[in-house]
């Protein structure tokens, strides 16, 4: 298949064929959330064919562009994507099933149901807050490995996203530390359930991102050239970003769109085909034409050559550090684990010391911090109190990611999410920590991590 073959359709129509899976989908399935993916079809696909770097061959490759629903009640905006690029696993049969037992394809995108699906995001702002540590995480594995990890984070978050609290504490911590490399893709609709945003919020989204240290900017989030453009000038920056897109939630239907009856319920048989008419879709439900689905297929294997060229690189590493980062990223742990670990126990079996069991704590991680390089220590303030930070972890600070902790601040919502994200990521084994009372504002993470089986700790 030609990797041109994307050039000879209208950008528009590869967007009206996640339009149209996402209707059908919905009302097949009698529930869901089609607003969203069709308003956000245009930047969706604006990132999958011009921007973003993955190869829909091998969705887990580890210098992938990392891309986060954080708006996941729009999940078959995600599954449209992985179905037309071609991820394995991800077939029409799938898409057919969204939201019934068994399926992949959930209400919400859930990590290790269906390939590609980066994390489970189902409480709002949980997706930006986790998208934040994925973008740390490639960094200080930067620091460490060299050009073997180079890959951006990108986000679309909605309204709710950024109504959550959470969202106000990850993105503080995204522009102190200059996650350049982070770019948030605003779905800015103006609705939710209860109707125009306007009823409930009023602030200027722009100037809060700028005032946390990120770069901030407003387009035609139906403009894909716009999109496009925008999204190449935030990777220039040197700080995170954001790119509000203005859209229309239910982009084309012809009573719905503009309003929040789109937002969390079918359509309806009247309305989707008047949705079909009104976007030039004269086609049959969960059809897609050949020619859109081979322009499809073509954007999911754009990234082929940019993966061999990294495996490449890879290889050219010394033996040494490519074993290293090989073991790292597979979460293998070291070898000489084991041995420290009953070293340490028998020297306590032996001195039966007394102590506090935040010193205890820090006992511990003064015996795995040596001898597990990919262990990353923090706290949400406290440090003195917690005893988290020891020799072999040096703090990391903005733009200087050579360390192994994390001064996260009173931020407690956004660090659990974060080391969520460092650990999907791959290459550490991250932790926090806090009072314990400070855990009931860490729970919707605590119980994330539970569901996916992320090996973060608090």
């Amino acid at each position: 298949m030609s990797q041109n073959a994307s050039h000879a359709v209208a950008p528009a129509a590869m967007a009206n064929a996640i339009r149209a899976l996402a209707m059908d989908a919905v009302e097949k399935a009698k529930s869901g959330h089609p607003g969203l993916p069709m308003g956000a079809a245009d930047i969706a696909t604006a990132l999958f064919t011009k921007v973003m770097t993955f190869d829909a061959a091998r969705p887990d490759w580890p210098d992938r562009d990392r891309f986060v629903l954080s708006a996941g009640h729009g999940s078959m905006l995600l599954y449209a994507l992985l179905h037309l690029t071609g991820v394995p696993g991800v077939g029409l049969d799938e898409i057919k099933n969204f939201r019934q037992l068994g399926a992949k394809t959930a209400g919400h995108p859930e990590y290790g149901h269906a390939a590609g699906v980066e994390t489970t995001t189902g409480p709002l702002g949980q997706g930006i807050a986790t998208a934040v540590g994925m973008a740390l995480a490639e960094r200080m594995l930067a620091a460490e490995f060299g050009d073997v990890v180079d890959h951006r984070t990108y986000v679309l978050a909605s309204d709710g996203d950024l109504m959550e609290g959470i969202s106000q504490e990850a993105i503080a911590i995204a522009g102190h530390l200059k996650l350049s490399k982070l770019i948030v893709l605003f779905d800015d609709n103006g609705i939710s359930i209860d109707g125009p945003i306007s009823v409930a919020d009023s602030v200027d989204q722009i100037k809060r991102f700028e005032s946390a240290g990120w770069a901030a900017t407003r387009v035609d989030g139906h403009n894909q050239a716009a999109i496009v453009a925008a999204v190449e000038k935030a990777k220039a920056s040197d700080r995170p970003t954001l790119i509000a897109c203005k859209t229309v939630i239910g982009y084309g239907a012809p009573t719905r769109a503009g309003k929040s009856k789109s937002h969390g319920e079918p359509l309806g048989a009247e309305e989707i085909a008047g949705a079909r008419k009104a976007l030039d879709w004269p086609y049959a439900p969960f059809e897609i034409p050949a020619d859109i689905l081979a322009a499809w297929r073509a954007a999911g294997a754009r990234g082929a050559g940019a993966r061999t060229a990294w495996e490449k690189r890879l290889a050219a590493l010394p033996a040494d550090r490519r074993a290293e980062f090989s073991r790292r990223v597979a979460g293998d742990l070291p070898a000489g684990l084991a041995a420290a670990v009953e070293a340490a126990k028998a020297k306590l079996i032996a001195e039966a010391p007394e102590m506090a069991t935040r010193k205890s704590g820090e006992a511990a991680i003064k015996v795995l911090a040596p001898v597990v390089p990919e262990l990353v220590t923090g706290s949400a303030d406290l440090t003195g109190s917690n005893n988290t930070k020891v020799d072999a972890t040096p703090a990391i600070s903005p733009g200087a990611f050579a360390g192994r902790f994390v001064h996260w601040g009173i931020r407690e919502h956004g660090m659990a999410a974060a080391l969520n994200g460092m650990a999907l990521h791959g290459g550490f084994i991250p932790s926090g920590a806090t009072f314990l009372v400070f855990t009931d504002y860490c729970r919707p993470a605590i119980r994330l991590a539970a569901l996916m089986g992320s090996a973060s700790s608090m």
